[in-house]
């Protein structure tokens, strides 16, 4: 049976969270399995806003952290520590790549790379791959990119606005694709022919 969260709340939370090698990196939230189990009322929306019982966390700091401890298992989205892991609720994807920039990596191959709401930056590639959906009620395009052990980023419209003026046509098996390179590989983000907002 799921449990509340802790009695420390959000504040025992960010406790937990700041313990966890400050200013040195990303915790190893995949490798704790702690025993406490529970769940605290933090939704993240679509738009990439955190809210703690309803109320918007408006100390941009602290959001930060708790998406430091973030991780997504099977059953669903958690904030992770040592001691605790706790289930939270993500409406979309947890992230929102908020800006993109393009490089040219040491070979002169194209780069693009992704800063998200929270701060992180990432490089698309292999590891990080971009993907397109169809929104479901509008069949909009909606597009991602892979941050980190699961987690993507929700590109930003303006975002990818930009990957539309970036992108070239090439043939696939689907067809005229509309593709953008980035760390060595393409990533198709549309047909050439559909019209992309």
């Amino acid at each position: 049976m799921s449990q509340t969260a802790p009695a420390g709340g959000l504040q025992g939370v960010a406790e937990a969270a700041k313990s966890q090698a400050p200013g040195r990196g990303l915790p190893p939230v995949h490798l704790w399995n702690p025993a406490h189990r529970g769940e605290i009322d933090i939704v993240i929306k679509r738009n990439g806003e955190w809210r703690h019982e309803g109320t918007p966390i408006g100390r941009e700091a602290l959001v930060r952290l708790f998406s430091t401890i973030l991780r997504k298992d099977p059953d669903g989205f958690h904030l992770v520590t040592p001691v605790e892991k706790l289930k939270i609720t993500v409406e979309d994807a947890p992230f929102v790549a908020v800006r993109v920039d393009r490089a040219a990596d040491a070979e002169g191959r194209p780069i693009l790379r992704f800063t998200t709401n929270v701060g992180d930056q990432v490089e698309a590639g292999g590891a990080n791959a971009i993907r397109v959906e169809a929104d479901p009620d509008t069949g909009e395009p909606r597009p991602y990119v892979h941050v980190r052990r699961g987690l993507e980023a929700l590109i930003a419209r303006p975002v990818f606005y930009e990957l539309v003026e970036m992108a070239v046509e090439r043939n696939t098996p689907e067809g005229p694709t509309l593709c953008v390179a980035s760390g060595g590989e393409w990533f198709a983000i549309g047909p050439a022919k559909a019209h992309l907002p």
